[in-house]
């Protein structure tokens, strides 16, 4: 893009951003900032308080996404909240007419004020919590249909190996439930509790948000143990006595 066209659509004048690029101004005025902010799509504070050019091709790829901002070397991220009369968050519901929108609304004050609210006891007083139902058996055996009660996450590399989340993933695709593993790469493995469904990668470029399960709730009365499963848990019991008699020995 040349000069000539990004202080157009900045709508300032090709001198002054020759100025900002150069580093010829000390203080940039704060509508300036505003500006770029918006058009880049990165928050003031990353402008101002982080050295952009030293950041890792992943932070870059990652934050070019929408993935701010840059604390202490975590990935702290921002997230669209709405709060009751006394001031305390809401427990945003995501019903399933709103799921196909939810990608591109997430970060919208007025998106997220349009989704069902609810004020649930017994909640930690930290942390924003949000309900995601889920489709399809692949995490059986949560049943298909269950809300999931999820806590959002801030720092994706705090997660622990195969903690079960609610992943908000880029572009048209829907989120998802997984169990979710933080690779060395910083790929995310996704794998289901169902064995039936193969495990697969996902860049973090195409990651918006991640919620970490905390309950969930469903209409479905779970189904008693089958004689198999009952005979396999007795064999268990059994082997571990076994094991305890033999270590008393």
């Amino acid at each position: 893009m040349s000069q000539e066209n990004l202080a157009e659509q900045l709508e300032i004048s090709r001198s002054k951003l020759v100025a900002h690029e150069m580093g010829q101004t000390k203080n940039p005025p704060l509508e300036d900032l505003i500006k770029f902010s918006a058009f880049f799509k990165i928050s003031i504070d990353s402008l101002i308080k982080i050295n952009i050019s030293k950041l890792s091709e992943l932070k870059l790829r990652e934050l070019e996404a929408g993935n701010d901002v840059y604390m202490m070397g975590g990935n702290i991220r921002v997230v669209a909240i709405t709060v009751n009369k006394e001031n305390k968050e809401n427990v945003e519901y995501v019903p399933v007419k709103a799921k196909a929108g939810y990608s591109a609304g997430y970060q919208d004050p007025e998106f997220i004020a349009a989704l069902p609210k609810y004020s649930l006891p017994n909640l930690p007083k930290q942390g924003t919590f949000r309900i995601f139902p889920i489709t399809g058996d692949s995490m059986l055996p949560i049943p298909d249909g269950s809300d999931i009660l999820t806590k959002y996450v801030e720092d994706w590399k705090g997660l622990k190996k195969d903690t079960p989340c609610i992943v908000i993933l880029k572009g048209n695709q829907d989120f998802v439930f997984k169990l979710v593993r933080i690779e060395s790469n910083n790929d995310f493995l996704l794998s289901s509790l169902n064995t039936l469904y193969e495990p697969y990668v996902v860049n973090p470029a195409d990651v918006l948000e991640v919620w970490k399960f905390y309950s969930f709730t469903s209409n479905q009365f779970p189904a008693p143990e089958s004689d198999l499963k009952q005979l396999a848990k007795m064999t268990m019991e059994l082997y571990q006595e076994v094991r305890q008699l033999k270590s008393t020995k």
